[in-house]
């Protein structure tokens, strides 16, 4: 795999987003982020190029990705907004295969399932509760996961639990199989798809982290 200088984001200006931003920046990785309002957005750095844009729009991720060596995402479906996982998705390994990027790590939800999950009962609940409450919405991140099973990129899909938006760091468990914890912070999802970026312990597979 390339050695990877330049990292496209897209979710940067949310609050998961600003803290993988912070540590993207920390780690010495020069960014390109995609931002709907660049007017709002308030860390500063010479290492970072915004373009202005959407998700949704296809021209925006070919400028996004452009001389970029991988892709991240915290992407997050937008309240009374056209749905945005599997379009996205959709467009990111589109522009990925055509400048031949090879590593895309993303956010999601616990909610989602694989055909390799062994799920617990409280896990299951939090599941069906989604399912339930916003079947659309569901359909639309699961449909987001299918597109990746039938990708041939190196993409790792990273479930987590309910966010705690700190600083404070942890020991995480990482399951491929359940969510063995309730919460996990802000931070170690930054550093765990940092990682899992650069050293892809877990290609084409969609593993659970929550703190210990």
């Amino acid at each position: 795999m390339k050695t990877i200088h330049k990292v496209a984001v897209l979710g940067g200006g949310g609050r998961a987003g600003n803290y993988l931003v912070n540590q993207l920046l920390k780690e010495g990785f020069s960014i390109k982020l995609l931002l709907r309002h660049p007017e709002n957005f308030t860390i500063q750095s010479s290492e970072i190029e915004i373009i202005k844009g959407d998700a949704l729009d296809i021209e925006s991720i070919k400028v996004l990705l452009q001389d970029c060596q991988a892709v991240m995402s915290t992407v997050g479906q937008r309240k009374e907004e056209p749905l945005v996982a599997s379009s996205a998705t959709n467009n990111i390994l589109k522009v990925m295969n055509k400048y031949k990027i090879e590593r895309y790590v993303l956010l999601a939800g616990l909610n989602i399932d694989t055909p390799f999950d062994k799920k617990s009962p409280k896990t299951t609940l939090a599941t069906e509760w989604m399912k339930t409450n916003f079947p659309i919405i569901q359909e639309d991140r699961q449909k987001a996961y299918d597109l990746l099973l039938k990708s041939d990129v190196n993409w790792t899909q990273v479930r987590v639990p309910f966010i705690e938006f700190n600083d404070i760091s942890s020991q995480i468990s990482i399951s491929l199989e359940d969510c063995l914890g309730d919460k996990i912070s802000a931070i170690d999802i930054a550093k765990f798809m940092i990682q899992e970026m650069t050293e892809s312990k877990f290609s084409r597979q969609s593993p659970f982290i929550s703190s210990i």
